[in-house]
């Protein structure tokens, strides 16, 4: 560990020279205008995978921007880690609330981060935590340290849905082939807490279309006879939860594995500030099973 710091402390300054310069890209995958920025930057984490030490570098087309994949196999006896990340970004809007420019990164000490942070867009998200990774490899490497093998799947969609990323797997499931698959691309609880995320909220997108009348029609002689299309829509939504904020649509949680009591137990353990929470999002009340919690009812 100690050859790790040392290689880390004496390459520190080279690191954040590259990281900014990584960051300057404005890879935006959701706006067309970025459409050559995104690309580029497939190509430039191309290029740090390969100085990092990796093999097999590959830029992936796909039907939208491409899969950036590279490998260090040491030993095939070894255990294999995947590590996902993403080079693409979300839209920096809007710009004016931003107290310096997105894409031109700035080291600021703050409260929350008294030692100094790096401000930019994707800096959090993920081109610093995937920018980590690729370093880590590089010092285990230089170090002779590196205990497993180690692959990388780095794509440009995640921020627009990921919609390229189903038919990369299947086509490529041997490629891709490890014992564990480690993603850095969510939250921690606190700086100074160490934090594993085993899994997140998932997400289904349904379009549902209303269809009214053929004509906007006069509430005196209509109300009441003809119903509103936005007011249809809106009990449909509200239909989706019960009052205890279940999902209602049959079947739903079907193939949902219960948490065990042990499981409950842990998760219990981390802490957290309810106050704290909705202090840091200006809010009074959360959403829970037994419908909203307020201040009042806390107190």
């Amino acid at each position: 560990m100690n050859k790790q710091h040392t290689y880390c402390s004496e390459n520190k300054e080279r690191f954040l020279h590259e990281l900014i310069e990584l960051l300057k890209m404005p890879s935006v995958s959701a706006d067309s205008a970025f459409s050559q920025d995104v690309f580029d930057t497939a190509e430039a984490v191309s290029a740090y995978l390969q100085a990092a030490g990796c093999d097999g570098v590959e830029i992936c087309e796909t039907r939208g921007y491409p899969i950036v994949y590279g490998e260090k196999i040491i030993d095939p006896a070894l255990p294999t880690i995947l590590v996902y990340g993403h080079y693409d970004v979300q839209p920096p809007d809007p710009v004016e609330l931003w107290n310096s420019p997105p894409f031109e990164p700035v080291i600021q000490k703050t409260i929350l981060h008294p030692e100094g942070a790096i401000f930019a867009r994707g800096a959090s998200d993920d081109k610093g935590q995937m920018f980590m990774h690729i370093k880590a490899l590089e010092c285990m490497l230089r170090t002779d340290t590196l205990p497993c093998n180690v692959k990388f799947m780095i794509e440009g969609e995640e921020e627009v849905g990921s919609s390229s990323l189903e038919a990369f797997l299947l086509e490529n499931q041997e490629k891709l082939k490890n014992d564990i698959i480690l993603i850095s691309d969510t939250g921690i609880i606190a700086n100074d807490v160490p934090s594993v995320t085993t899994g997140l909220r998932g997400l289904c997108y349904v379009e549902v279309t209303v269809t009214g009348p053929n004509r906007d029609l006069h509430s005196g002689l209509y109300g009441g006879a003809v119903a509103n299309p936005i007011n249809i829509l809106a009990e449909m939504i509200a239909a989706l939860h019960d009052e205890n904020n279940r999902v209602t649509i049959p079947g739903f949680y079907d193939n949902v594995e219960e948490l065990s009591a042990e499981e409950r137990r842990l998760m219990a353990e981390a802490p957290f500030d309810l106050e704290a929470y909705k202090n840091a999002l200006n809010i009074n009340a959360v959403y829970g099973e037994a419908g909203y919690v307020t201040n009042e009812r806390n107190s």
